[in-house]
């Protein structure tokens, strides 16, 4: 929403703006409570997500967590809830643009020299199954494509 009222106030310039480059708040206060709902429960509940997550990334592949012979968990833990917690802003605030600017493209090149793509698609795979056990399906179509833009920005 922030990158979007920035454009318009760039391109309605002297001004005003029309109903179609409105239409975009419209479509945000109509889903307000829907993030502000989704937000809470992701604020209130980010550990045991994680913790699930985690769970069951390591019943799938054991060597996600692994760097050769280290053990990466740790990092990840801190990592995937650095991302949960973005991921939950923009959610709020309706801007995934300034999460992919902002986070995303940078990690991405920090997991890409630690060689982690593949346990970053991993886990936001893992985490959409986690999360439909605390979003409603409302919630779920709103946070849903902000995880599908952080695995297809940090996977393979």
């Amino acid at each position: 929403m922030l990158s979007q009222l920035a454009r318009l106030s760039t391109e309605a310039d002297g001004r005003y703006a029309t109903a179609e480059e409105l239409q975009f708040l419209k479509d945000y206060f109509q889903s307000l409570n829907h993030r502000m709902s989704a937000y809470k429960k992701l604020q209130a509940s980010e550990k045991e997500i994680i913790k699930q997550v985690e769970a069951q990334m390591q019943s799938l592949d054991p060597s996600l967590f692994r760097r050769g012979s280290q053990d990466v968990t740790a990092k990840w833990r801190v990592d995937a809830l650095r991302v949960l917690r973005h991921s939950a802003a923009a959610l709020l605030i309706n801007d995934t643009e300034r999460l992919r600017d902002r986070l995303l493209l940078w990690f991405q090149t920090i997991l890409g020299a630690f060689q982690a793509r593949n346990s970053s698609a991993v886990t936001y795979d893992v985490m959409k199954k986690v999360l439909k056990q605390y979003l409603t399906a409302e919630e779920v179509s709103l946070f849903f494509p902000i995880l599908d833009i952080n695995r297809t920005v940090l996977g393979k």
